[in-house]
């Protein structure tokens, strides 16, 4: 800011703008040390509709706790714990910024990325969020936020019920960080994000490639250990830092690996993979170098499996080791980078109606994969009418009674199940898409579904 171009405000304008925990919050953000201040007015508007946004956020939750999942902590998910340990981990770092009198470091750490685990979490928690969880973020949030946005926290404090001030409030205890969990749930978050970028690929292939498809299943492959010519590369980068305790350069490196006859085939590949195990280990040290993985990823993968097939929007994955894919597969897919390839299998769309009156539902057209269960179908509703469906468990499917002309008859307002039987939730949909027909396996019965079926939402 300078008074001689007239870029400057007051303190009581800047109050009276930004008010008075606006003000401090942007002031932490602008620079820490010995660095140049820099205050800008539409970073402090973005801070002051975070502060918002998250007192709204709170009052939202306070308001609807019963609808959140409970239980004994004997009970918590993989999620949860991840969500535990990342806080723990975020409130250590924060009190070292402060106690370094870092404060936009201490924000950053605080309020950003603490605000970043919670999202995290609701997106990939697939059974929704524990309210003991929710509650003490916002506990922790509130107390390692104070130092900087007195006021509002001390307003979300009371929202609590505490009585006393939250200045007599101790630092947050916090507890142990698994770093495994913390390992785990970034793995999770990297291959999640390298199966979307493919699955786009997939979905619109540059000039010269391969047709455009529109994926319904996934498998991912995971691979036990590195390929031979990978494998090599480690061990000799290893052997190579333990000898110099320092990672040579890339020609000395290249020196070493272009007499080993086993990676003459694979020439033009070795500087790039070294080159990404070099970033790697800038990053990770001496685990970049190893040829396995520390933690389970086939285990990580199952675990989250629901999560995967809801944010790719798949019909179903499947997870395999990657020595019984293809030759391609196995030179892409290394430990901790699993890989992911796409199938477009066939479907027969059915008509589905919906008979309840004043709901808003109305007809849908919905694929049948071979083999699916009425779960699945039910899921399928709710992706295409989620802005009226919130829940595909209340989601029931019905058959006509009579198959042939069921459909023709007009629905019974006031009893819309009228001439309808609901589907079992163990009943099996098989397709024949020759004729682009679907059968149901019900009570060891196949049944036909006739010209459409039937949709009812709880």
């Amino acid at each position: 800011m300078s008074k001689s171009t007239g870029n400057y405000l007051t303190l009581s304008d800047a109050l009276q703008k930004f008010s008075a925990d606006g003000m401090r919050f942007s002031l932490a953000d602008a620079g820490d040390s010995i660095e140049d201040a820099n205050f800008v007015e539409k970073m402090a508007d973005a801070g002051l509709l975070r502060l918002y946004a998250f007192l709204d956020w709170v009052k939202e939750v306070l308001s609807t706790k019963d609808t959140f999942r409970s239980g004994p902590a004997s009970e918590y998910t993989f999620n949860d714990k991840v969500f535990i340990s990342e806080m723990n981990k975020a409130i250590q770092s924060t009190k070292e910024y402060y106690q370094g009198y870092l404060f936009k470091e201490a924000l950053r750490s605080g309020f950003f990325e603490f605000q970043a685990l919670r999202d995290t979490y609701r997106e990939i928690e697939i059974k929704g969020m524990h309210i003991d969880l929710v509650l003490r973020f916002i506990r922790d949030q509130i107390l390692i936020l104070s130092p900087i946005c007195p006021h509002t926290c001390e307003h979300i404090w009371s929202l609590l019920g505490e009585k006393e001030s939250i200045l007599r409030a101790s630092w947050p205890a916090g507890g142990p960080v698994d770093e495994m969990l913390v390992q785990s749930s970034l793995y999770l978050q990297e291959a999640t994000h390298s199966f979307r970028l493919r699955l786009k690929s997939a979905m619109a292939p540059g000039k010269g490639k391969k047709v455009a498809i529109n994926p319904s299943h996934g498998t991912i492959w995971v691979a036990k250990t590195y390929p031979p010519w990978q494998k090599t590369v480690l061990t000799t980068l290893k052997q190579m830092y333990e000898e110099k305790n320092e990672m040579p350069d890339n020609k000395i490196i290249a020196g070493a690996l272009q007499p080993k006859p086993e990676l003459k085939k694979y020439s033009k590949k070795i500087m790039p993979f070294v080159q990404i195990i070099k970033e790697s280990f800038s990053k990770d040290g001496m685990k970049a170098l190893n040829l396995t993985t520390e933690y389970n990823e086939m285990d990580i993968l199952q675990v989250n499996l629901k999560y995967l097939i809801s944010t790719l929007e798949l019909e179903g994955i499947e997870i395999k080791f990657s020595d019984l894919a293809e030759d391609k597969v196995k030179e892409e897919c290394c430990p901790g980078k699993p890989f992911m390839t796409f199938t477009e299998q066939a479907s027969v769309k059915v008509r589905f109606v919906n008979p309840q009156p004043y709901s808003g539902l109305f007809e849908l057209l919905v694929p049948i994969y071979e083999g699916d269960e009425t779960c699945k179908i039910a899921n399928r509703i709710a992706k295409l009418e989620r802005s009226k469906i919130k829940d595909a468990a209340n989601v029931r499917l019905l058959r006509y009674e009579n198959t042939e002309s069921g459909h023709r008859m007009i629905p019974d307002i006031d009893n819309p199940e009228q001439g309808k039987l609901q589907i079992n939730d163990t009943a099996i949909f098989h397709i024949d898409t020759d004729n682009q027909t679907v059968t149901i396996q019900e009570n060891g019965k196949q049944i036909s579904t006739g010209y459409q079926l039937v949709y009812i939402v709880s």
